[in-house]
């Protein structure tokens, strides 16, 4: 598909705080998903060609492992860096890309199904472009 790799993610530590999500990246950086979360239960379905990232916490919420999902902009370089991760699936492909987190891409938007019991800890979703930033939080239909 690409001449980006998959990467393997670190854990690494994040807050939770009343006005969003702060993850701190293995370098020291930090970066803010700004707002609660909006629940949603079953699958998510992400509009097309929108940054697409996924956050699963342990279950002490202090720490999670975040995966980007078909990120074409971040060099493997900046991701071994950082810490965070990134998995590339072709249209129709399916991944497992935590235990109980399943990414399946629908052309070129990311369907997300999560099971927070099998993950072990909340699932986050996190979907940018140039011009908005939308947050859910993931559970079980």
């Amino acid at each position: 598909m690409s001449y980006r790799n998959d990467v393997a993610p670190e854990t690494l530590p994040v807050e939770l705080t009343d006005d969003g999500v702060v993850l701190t990246y293995a370098d020291g950086r930090e970066t803010f998903y700004n707002g609660v979360p909006e629940r949603h239960e079953g699958t998510l379905r992400t509009s097309p060609g929108t940054n697409v990232q996924v956050l699963v916490l342990d279950p002490t919420e202090t720490e999670g492992v975040m995966m980007y999902v078909n990120d074409l902009n971040t060099h493997d370089d900046i991701l071994d860096a950082t810490g965070v991760g990134r998995v590339m699936l072709d249209p129709g492909e399916t991944a497992e890309i935590f235990p109980g987190v399943t990414v399946e891409m629908d052309g070129h938007a990311a369907e997300i199904t999560a099971d927070p019991e099998v993950a072990r800890g909340r699932v986050f979703v996190f979907e940018e472009d140039e011009m908005r930033e939308y947050s859910f939080e993931l559970f079980a239909p």
